[in-house]
């Protein structure tokens, strides 16, 4: 089922939270919805979710308006919120059925529907005790349970593996990833290893507005405007190679690798190639070279460029 933001604006007295957002969440995708903290990922999940109406703009989910048809959209999504919506002191089987009944989950239906949501989620052999005697990886297994039970289309998670250690971590990421491809999920999270280890798709906001949306790869390269290469030259003197380096028209800057006697990292100028220059460097000098290999800016580089220098 298809998510469309339209020009959404949120604004709390003088500060806009969310300043006129679009984008579109086609279905059966996983997208990961990254930002600072304060760059309006939460209040976004919230108008999605009908828990806030936005003071301009409309949210479509499976082409229903959170404006006008509230209430048929929340049936199409599933919501777990930052804070896990648990009541500790209830079994986790007495809790989905509490869930389930209040999604109006048919009766004849809720004895189905938490079997699955226990084998889904990896509850069987914690179903009978208390969710406080639970650890949070479970926990947060019991919350995504919640967010399914009534056999959501949209699923909307903010924040779905914080607190957690890095085992719990990769459970969830797995589990997410798994329902996703039934789903479709929209992951709210400033991790950007999590984001990148589970997501399709990486939509980045900052100060209220998107400012970026792709794949981690192709983030990536956009905002490589200069091509760097990692080149390996097995013979010729180091000093004789990086003044001849230096010397290629198109090459910005040569940096030797410390740990290495023959790698370098060549930045070229922007929006240009130096790789065929090198190579032919190597063939008349008479260098071997055993390796040329690109090298992509880390996401977390690209991370900051959007959300610090913007």
């Amino acid at each position: 089922m298809e998510v469309s933001v339209e020009n959404i604006t949120k604004t709390y007295g003088l500060q806009k939270a969310v300043d006129s957002m679009s984008f579109k969440v086609n279905t059966g995708e996983i997208v990961g919805f990254l930002g600072p903290n304060g760059a309006g990922k939460t209040t976004t999940m919230k108008i999605i979710t009908c828990f806030m109406t936005p003071n301009e703009g409309d949210v479509k989910v499976g082409g229903f308006s959170v404006l006008d048809d509230p209430e048929e959209v929340k049936k199409h999504i599933g919501y777990l919120p930052e804070t896990n919506p648990l009541y500790k002191e209830m079994p986790v089987i007495d809790y989905l059925q509490f869930v389930a009944e209040i999604q109006n989950v048919p009766k004849a239906k809720i004895r189905e529907r938490i079997f699955e949501m226990v084998q889904i989620c990896g509850l069987k052999n914690e179903k009978y005790k208390k969710i406080g005697e639970l650890s949070k990886g479970y926990q947060q297994r019991v919350g995504l349970a919640q967010a399914l039970i009534h056999d959501p289309e949209v699923l909307i998670l903010d924040e779905p593996t914080s607190g957690l250690d890095p085992n719990q971590i990769v459970e969830i990421r797995e589990l997410i990833r798994k329902i996703g491809r039934e789903k479709t999920v929209i992951l709210c999270s400033h991790i950007l290893a999590e984001v990148e280890a589970t997501c399709d798709r990486i939509l980045i906001i900052n100060k209220g507005k998107q400012v970026a949306d792709g794949t981690a790869s192709s983030l990536r390269k956009q905002a490589q405007k200069k091509e760097i290469v990692r080149v390996t030259i097995e013979e010729g003197n180091r000093d004789d190679i990086i003044i001849a380096l230096q010397k290629i028209d198109t090459v910005e800057m040569v940096d030797p690798l410390p740990n290495y006697t023959s790698a370098y990292e060549i930045q070229s100028k922007a929006d240009v190639s130096s790789r065929k220059t090198i190579f032919r460097l190597c063939v008349d000098k008479g260098w071997v070279m055993t390796e040329m290999t690109p090298v992509e800016r880390k996401l977390e580089e690209v991370f900051r460029d959007l959300t610090i220098n913007s």
